[in-house]
């Protein structure tokens, strides 16, 4: 039942994250980095602390009573993730929704999924999945079996990108909806990628880093609720506020620099634009993103920290992502075998999702 739970909740995570884009589009006159920013500081500092008030009455206490060396490398893997965050909208623009999505979240996943657990393997911490435990339990290794079969629908998925390459003009838009010429670049977005999927994956090495604070959280609940079974479903929400810290320091400097560059200052302020709707679309697809974490956690706290949580999150944010690339037509003007090659693709993926969730159970 616990693996169930788990699974269900990082379905909704993983729901927000692969459609908060959509809300971006109803902002009308904006720059991207204008719209971004808003969006980032409801996702990166409003809401994770009003999330950790409301679940973790005590969050702040917490996070001052931490060890300075846990603050600082929870930080800096929140700004390396930033920096992976900001690359992933170039992989997007130059390869699509459904395209880059699956490579960069691709290996976000097999990289933020595997390295911890080598780490530990190496550097052992009470209750934390090591390399070893993936190869020499059954859960373990049908966990790694659901996680190659997840690789292998993202490389029919990337091969049905590869057609569609062939089969379309390069003239598209970006995933919020602006209309752009030859952006869609394989081998630059390819690259770009690699780049933001390595970046990317630190978002769960900040997790780790700060997994004392969340302990600390845990402990706090179960002293309040003696009766209580299990793990806190929220105890990460008082990390992922350090965490977006750093994810906020990368995306104010690069939106900062590109509205002087671009002379896009005034757009918070434009009243030719329809500003109470900018605002509040940007805030709600920021609000969104928000709620993948949220749900990550709760998921998190029903299956138990590793490698399986952060397969099923990125599972499911790669399948969104595909799904809303055929719903908003990505894939209009291919051939009827590079259509089916990427539903082949995503039902791949959707069979990974099953096959991790069976061996979680197994635990």
């Amino acid at each position: 039942m616990h693996a169930f739970l788990g699974v269900i909740f990082h379905f909704i995570g993983g729901f927000a994250s692969g459609s908060f884009y959509i809300p971006y589009k109803k902002v009308k006159g904006w720059a991207w980095e204008s719209y971004w920013i808003v969006g980032g500081v409801f996702s990166w500092l409003i809401v994770p602390p009003l999330a950790a008030f409301l679940t973790i009455p005590n969050f702040w206490e917490i996070i001052t009573s931490a060890n300075e060396n846990t603050l600082k490398l929870t930080y800096f893997f929140g700004v390396l993730w930033g920096i992976g965050g900001l690359t992933y909208g170039l992989g997007v623009r130059y390869l699509g929704v459904s395209l880059g999505s699956s490579i960069i979240l691709g290996l976000c996943m097999v990289l933020g999924s595997i390295l911890p657990s080598i780490y530990f393997s190496f550097f052992p911490e009470a209750g934390k999945d090591t390399f070893e435990m993936f190869i020499y339990t059954p859960w373990g290794r049908m966990v790694m079996l659901g996680l190659i079969v997840c690789v292998l629908g993202i490389v029919i998925c990337g091969k049905a990108g590869m057609m569609k390459e062939k089969e379309i003009d390069t003239a598209t838009t970006d995933p919020h909806g602006v209309t752009v010429k030859t952006e869609y670049k394989f081998g630059l977005g390819l690259l770009v990628g690699i780049i933001s999927g390595v970046l990317s994956a630190c978002f769960n090495f900040g997790i780790e880093a700060g997994k004392p604070m969340a302990d600390m959280a845990n402990d706090w609940w179960k002293i309040a609720n003696p009766a209580e079974k299990g793990n806190f479903l929220f105890q990460n929400n008082v990390t992922y506020i350090v965490v977006l810290w750093g994810g906020l320091t990368t995306n104010f400097i690069w939106c900062m620099l590109l509205n002087k560059r671009n002379r896009t200052f005034g757009d918070y302020t434009n009243s030719k634009t329809p500003l109470i709707k900018n605002y509040f679309f940007s805030a709600l697809a920021g609000t969104m993103w928000f709620l993948q974490f949220f749900f990550y956690g709760m998921g998190e706290s029903k299956m138990g920290n590793g490698a399986s949580s952060w397969i099923l999150h990125m599972a499911f944010i790669i399948l969104i992502a595909n799904v809303w690339g055929l719903i908003l037509k990505e894939w209009k003007g291919v051939s009827k075998k590079t259509l089916t090659t990427v539903i082949v693709g995503i039902l791949t993926i959707i069979a990974s999702v099953f096959i991790v969730g069976y061996g979680n159970s197994l635990r």
